[in-house]
């Protein structure tokens, strides 16, 4: 029989593969959890709310037969979180404090919970989601496991810091700009974030942001993002769109031949000042992937840095959030002012309630011009681009909150952070981020890849080869279950 204390080591897919055989058992799993949520997060308050009796009883009851069976889990507690009567307050006082409970289940939590997931908890997320950092009034900062003095990254970052420290082996999260991979990159995990349309966002909702914005998770390995995302891709009803149906399943990549591949290196921007382990760790995995067999060349996408990019984003951004915070007001039967939201994000409203009909759909029109000129590189041969997740290591807590002194330098400071990874949410495209690097202080740094419109398959491929080379599952936090 397996130890109990080894648990926390094993992914999600052995965890999984131990129920099976009988050798722990669904209850064995989650309590394990819950004694590793309840030892960490005082240092790093990623869990922000505790469904641990709830979790118990679902263990010891008839679990759906699924791939995951037993093995514990987390929700983003903002975006596709909803599970029907349970919180999910996006980060915010006003929600918090009108006890706000979620009126449906998101379709990918239904699929969460059919594959034998058990969810113990509800993760830490930044007000609204509109942060590169996870620290909201009303919950206060999530910390590093790595390094409590710093930032887990945004938005997802409690669900990041929860699966780097062990309390659970992945969890739920979304990414709208980058807020799967950049909590990925500063927490040292597998980000994967989806082609649009891969993953549906109903019942609620068709699409966020003009399809910029999809739900899946962080993970520790490779095998378990390519197993979590056969288990929620797929078409559901009244879907507005999908993504093109894989060859087969996700899974089957994870150590799959993979042929020569013609790769572009993106080390740098011209207009952001890039810290140089960032510029190293794309280098040092443009080598690792010629000694993989792959033919590596310094180039990119030309239109990549267009500044196209800027003019159709806000107007899009802000109208959402104006919208968002009408439909929330309604829900919990007041409406919200500027002393419930932090300075930047009322600024963002009061910018998104004066756009208009005719500037929000030229903004659109800027975006799909943006969209197809990027995406066009990938069809003159080219298979992958290779870039930095981010343009830093992890930054300090406190350096990205947003400041009444300065109106919207908090704003500023998160989009420049996303100069990797937000384009990819434009044109929908396919993209992971990986832990190939460490810095000298010991905090990760992600390499981000990006593929083909619908290719994943290609993604997990060529990461299952750097994770059989790097085996960054054996790097451990210094906060760690």
């Amino acid at each position: 029989m397996v130890q109990t204390s080894e648990i926390g080591a094993l992914d999600a897919t052995g965890q999984a593969e131990l129920v099976r055989r009988g050798e722990v058992s669904a209850l064995e799993l989650v309590d394990e959890a819950i004694g590793r949520i309840d030892r960490l997060n005082p240092s790093l308050n990623a869990v922000i709310h505790k469904h641990f009796d709830r979790a118990r009883s679902q263990a010891v009851g008839k679990l759906p037969d699924g791939p995951f069976r037993g093995v514990p889990f987390l929700l983003k507690d903002l975006g596709g979180g909803n599970l029907k009567g349970d919180p999910n307050n996006y980060g915010t006082r006003f929600l918090r404090d009108a006890g706000y409970r979620a009126p449906t289940t998101s379709y990918v939590i239904e699929k969460f919970l059919a594959a034998g997931l058990v969810i113990v908890g509800r993760t830490n997320a930044p007000e609204l989601g509109a942060w590169t950092t996870t620290e909201p009034a009303a919950y206060g900062p999530t910390r590093n496991p790595w390094d409590i003095s710093r930032s887990s990254g945004g938005s997802s970052g409690g669900s990041a810091a929860a699966v780097a420290s062990r309390m659970v082996p992945f969890a739920h999260a979304n990414d709208g700009g980058g807020s799967i991979r950049i909590p990925a990159s500063e927490c040292g995990l597998v980000g994967l974030k989806p082609t649009r349309g891969r993953v549906s966002l109903g019942p609620d909702i068709g699409e966020v942001w003009e399809g910029m914005a999809i739900e899946f998770a962080v993970t520790r390995t490779v095998r378990d993002a390519a197993a979590l995302l056969d288990v929620v891709a797929g078409l559901m009803p009244g879907d507005p769109y999908t993504a093109p149906t894989p060859a087969r399943a996700y899974r089957a990549e994870v150590g799959a031949p993979c042929a020569q591949l013609r790769i572009g290196l993106l080390s740098s921007l011209s207009a952001l000042k890039v810290h140089p382990d960032c510029v190293s760790a794309v280098q040092s995995a443009g080598h690792l992937l010629e000694s993989l067999g792959h033919h590596v060349e310094l180039t990119h996408p030309a239109h990549l840095e267009s500044p196209e990019l800027t003019t159709g984003l806000l107007p899009i951004i802000a109208t959402s959030q104006a919208r968002s915070i009408e439909q929330f007001s309604a829900a919990i039967g007041r409406k919200i002012s500027a002393d419930d939201m932090d300075c930047d994000n009322w600024a963002v409203t009061e910018l998104g309630r004066k756009v208009s009909g005719t500037e929000y759909l030229a903004a659109v029109e800027v975006l799909n011009r943006y969209t197809r000129k990027v995406a066009a590189w990938w069809t003159e041969g080219f298979d992958l681009l290779v870039s930095p997740t981010l343009p830093e290591p992890p930054p300090p807590i406190g350096e990205l909150v947003p400041d009444p002194r300065e109106p919207l330098k908090g704003f500023q400071r998160s989009g420049a952070l996303t100069a990797f990874t937000l384009p990819f949410n434009v044109t929908g495209q396919p993209a992971i981020s990986l832990p190939l690097h460490w810095t000298a202080e010991r905090l990760p740094v992600g390499v981000q890849l990006v593929a083909a419109f619908g290719h994943e398959d290609l993604l997990l491929r060529v990461a299952a080869q750097l994770e059989q080379t790097v085996r960054w599952s054996e790097q451990h936090p210094r906060v760690c279950g």
